[in-house]
């Protein structure tokens, strides 16, 4: 058991059926047992094989639970018996079994997790076919699709994976012996999934699945080890794209590379510059991406100003063996003025990682690489043109006094020029006036004149002294712009989080508003959050879950920005590049973006079991309210039909019609207590039928009265004739009157009957049903339309409270209402308002012939 409560688990993973998963699991089961491991079998198939039979013995076999279906019966995993026992193991086989209908889970895992859940460690078994991941190719392999599935989590979340391993000619030599199948079906599976071919590539497919999940432990235990160093345990070729036209060649050198060594990986990376300005084509790179994925690679891009640091910390962050890096387009004059270049810089610090140069037909054909600055380009511009003025400025202005001023006047003057320029235009603007200051000092203001010849050694240190001084202080102001833009985006930095923060601390959860949000703060066109579709690399499909602004591109690859927000969640933005600190804001961003949708959809799962959860506390106040009025008329019933089957007791004629009263009575009760539970279930899992149509009050009356058998001569009735026509469904129309009815003739005192009668009121035709009754207070009204609830009542001697609560309910189903009002002078009445029906002339209305014939013949005075 884990120290923190929960089970472990183990997993036997075998190629194929047959490979010894159960046999391995049971000895594993008896290796613990002789260690005085409380160990009990839960649920293991043996598939009559013998041996696996016997290994059986000497273990505690937990009763199999039955399951009736469809007249059959089954035997499942005793879930609950397994708990009740609480062993310390459990065995537990066919992870991806799916269970019985009628079972607590429907899959198998599901029961296994509630068994971790509850401290008890599992061992368990599964083919690689039953993989969610991998089905899809098993079929396509074997031709035999694979009905019964896990998903790949659960297995990947298993606390040891041990494969069961068999060549396939040692698994077709056990299948012949009777080992795995019976005598009759052996042919049949040699001859079509035991092929050869089938066990080597399900074989290999189970390596390469376990292989991936222990690299996963590697990368994991080094992360938590603080592991930088590479451990070569698979050959790993990282190739650098620039996005130059070089770039398909580096790729395919890499892919041999890989390819030279059985389950190498090939990894390409693009390191993009902090400021969004990379140089790259993106039509080029998109060209490069889709190739190093048709090869079987992943493609990756980094940020980063120092290109070489970046692409060795993705190298040693993916364990990589070797580096594939392209020759120098620079030409020689040009690394004259920049340096060592990328490769020579990365070969100098790679370690341990093999660096691969290679050569292509771009080498030594590039520029020189403009020097990179922290101003902008406007700021150099207008110190250019600066030191380009003020130097013959001021040698004109020094030039007018005369000998007046000596040399460390002048020297001063154009040291404040270096200055003034530097703060302008940055370095190299106040370099170059730092030069051009000193050669006009040494011209026109330092003995001799006219002539670059110095005479004095002061002059010269003089001089000396004022490049040095204008170079430091040239640098010192580009440094601090650098801070100062550093700071600048700190601080806009801290105030988009600070305001993600604040949203997400006011309760602001608009995936729309987020998105706009992130458009606005970095100066993009459109937002998108997209969600991948399908898992299967060669086709994956993306939808877009939300988007704000204007966003032409359909998946993220197309943008200028992608930034995960998880496995199957991309951030994507279209306008321009990021940069490296813009893209950990947005990463914050899609973060939060991330958590909305899993809210909204906990949200969505929240409001989707709701009814669920209602339909089982309605369930549960139904067994408790109906105890009563199911036994009742049901032991009227069995005790009138078994009297009058007694030998023992000679009824006289009018004793058995009393008894055949009583039955048919408490029958009639029955049918009608289930008639309304079924309803009111219908109801509440909507799928009552409706079928509305044009009728007239009076088609209802004869049923109504009829349903309530005696008590209809305590009713008085009266529906003016002049009434409109009412779109109803009549037979529920008929339940919700008869149901007011009974209610009102409950609490109606005697000789005051309840009174029927109904009047027009704009678009809907009302019903009253009239009590003299004690009333219900205000406060209590809604509460007597909730399915087991009677006002006043503390048992259940009068039903169990339906009638009002499934009268409303079909009311509701034919657009209509009911509210209860106050009768004047004491009382309740019911109003059931009813939607009129349309005049429509060209459609005969049912019974509006009979109508219209009586409406006549009162007229007439032949009729009452």
């Amino acid at each position: 058991m884990s120290k923190g409560g929960r089970g472990d688990l183990r997993i036997y993973l075998g190629a194929a059926p047959g490979v010894g998963k159960t046999y391995k699991m049971l000895g594993e089961g008896l290796r613990r047992r002789a260690r005085g491991t409380d160990v009990v079998v839960g649920f293991v198939e043996t598939h009559g094989r013998v041996h696996t039979a016997e290994m059986l013995e000497g273990l505690e076999v937990v009763p199999r639970r039955i399951v009736d279906y469809r007249g059959a019966g089954f035997t499942e995993l005793d879930l609950d018996a397994v708990l009740a026992r609480q062993p310390e193991v459990a065995l537990v086989d066919e992870l991806a079994h799916t269970n019985i209908p009628g079972s607590r889970n429907e899959k198998r895992w599901e029961d296994i997790e509630e068994l971790l859940a509850a401290g008890i460690d599992v061992i368990s078994a599964v083919n690689i076919q039953h993989l969610e991941s991998i089905n899809d190719v098993v079929e396509k392999i074997t031709g035999v699709p694979q009905q019964e599935t896990v998903p790949d989590r659960v297995v990947r979340a298993a606390d040891q994976i041990e494969l069961v391993d068999m060549t396939p000619e040692a698994l077709r030599r056990r299948m012949a012996h009777g080992n795995v199948y019976a005598a009759d079906k052996i042919d049949a599976a040699l001859g079509n999934y035991f092929r050869v071919g089938n066990l080597s590539a399900l074989r290999e497919l189970a390596l390469l699945w376990l292989a991936d999940r222990v690299d996963a432990g590697l990368q994991q235990y080094r992360a938590e080890h603080d592991i930088d160093s590479t451990w070569e345990a698979r050959e790993r070729v990282v190739v650098a794209l620039t996005g130059g036209p070089e770039g398909e060649t580096l790729i395919r050198r890499a892919a041999r590379i890989a390819a030279r060594s059985a389950g190498g990986d090939l990894l390409a990376v693009h390191v993009a510059r902090s400021d969004g300005l990379t140089g790259a084509n993106p039509s080029k790179l998109a060209q490069q991406r889709n190739l190093v994925e048709k090869l079987g690679g992943t493609y990756h891009q980094v940020v980063g100003d120092d290109i070489p640091a970046a692409l060795l910390t993705f190298a040693k962050a993916e364990n990589a063996t070797q580096l594939v890096l392209g020759g120098s387009r620079r030409s020689r004059f040009g690394s004259l003025f920049t340096g060592p270049g990328i490769g020579a810089t990365t070969i100098r610090d790679s370690g341990e990682i093999d660096v691969h140069i290679v050569t292509h037909s771009l080498m030594g054909r590039g520029r020189l690489p403009r020097p990179r600055g922290s101003l902008s380009r406007r700021r150099k511009i207008q110190g250019f043109v600066l030191a380009v003025v003020l130097q013959p400025l001021l040698a004109l202005v020094l030039g007018l006094g005369g000998d007046t001023l000596n040399l460390t006047s002048n020297v001063l003057a154009f040291l404040f020029a270096v200055v003034v320029v530097a703060l302008v235009g940055g370095m190299w603007p106040a370099m170059l006036t730092a030069i051009g200051g000193s050669l006009v000092l040494n011209w026109f203001f330092t003995p001799p004149k006219r002539t670059f010849t110095i005479a004095d050694v002061n002059n010269a240190l003089a001089l000396l002294t004022f490049i040095l001084v204008a170079g430091m202080v040239s640098t010192v102001v580009d440094r601090a712009a650098r801070r100062t833009r550093q700071a600048a985006r700190a601080a806009a930095e801290s105030e988009t989080l600070a305001t993600l923060a604040g949203s997400v601390l006011r309760g602001e959860t608009a995936l729309p508003a987020l998105l706009d949000r992130v458009r606005e703060a970095f100066g993009m066109t459109g937002a998108c959050l997209m969600e991948r579709v399908d898992d299967d690399e060669l086709t994956e499909e993306w939808r877009p879950l939300a988007s704000a602004g204007v966003l032409t591109c359909t998946r993220p690859e197309e943008a200028d920005a992608e930034i995960p927000a998880r496995d199957d969640l991309v951030l994507v933005l279209q306008g321009h590049q990021l940069e490296a600190d813009e893209r950990r804001l947005v990463g914050a961003f899609a973060a939060h973006a991330a958590a909305l949708v899993d809210r909204a959809r906990l949200s969505e799962a929240a409001a989707e079991a709701k009814p669920l959860a209602e339909a089982d506390k309605l369930r549960t106040a139904l067994l408790r309210a109906v105890g009563h009025d199911l036994r009742s008329p049901l032991a009227s019933a069995k005790a009138s039909v078994t009297s009058l089957r007694s030998d023992d007791v000679e009824w006289s004629e009018s004793e058995r019609a009393e008894l055949l009263e009583t039955a048919d009575e408490s029958l009639d009760r029955l049918s009608r207590l289930v008639d309304n539970l079924l309803d009111l279930s219908r109801l509440q899992a909507g799928v009552l039928p409706v079928f509305t149509r044009p009728m007239a009050l009076d088609e209802i009356l004869p049923g109504v009265l009829s349903e309530l058998g005696e008590n209809a001569d305590r009713v008085t009735v009266d529906i003016p004739h002049t009434l409109p026509l009412v779109e109803a469904d009549p037979a529920l129309l008929e339940r919700v009157v008869a149901n007011l009815l009974a209610n009102a003739i409950r609490y109606s005192p005697p000789g005051r009957p309840p009174l029927v009668t109904g009047s027009a009121l704009g678009a809907t035709v009302e019903i009253r049903v009239i009590d003299r009754g004690p009333g219900i207070p205000q406060q209590h009204r809604d509460r007597v339309f909730a399915p087991f609830q009677r006002l006043g009542d503390t048992d259940n001697t009068v039903g169990v409270g339906l009638g009002l609560a499934l009268a409303r309910g079909l009311a509701e189903a034919m657009h209509g209402t009911l509210q209860p009002e106050d009768t004047p002078g004491g009382g309740l009445t019911m109003v059931v308002a009813i939607p009129a029906a349309a005049a429509r002339p060209d459609v005969p209305v049912p019974g509006a012939r009979e109508r219209s014939e009586q409406e006549g013949a009162h007229d007439q005075g032949l009729g009452g």
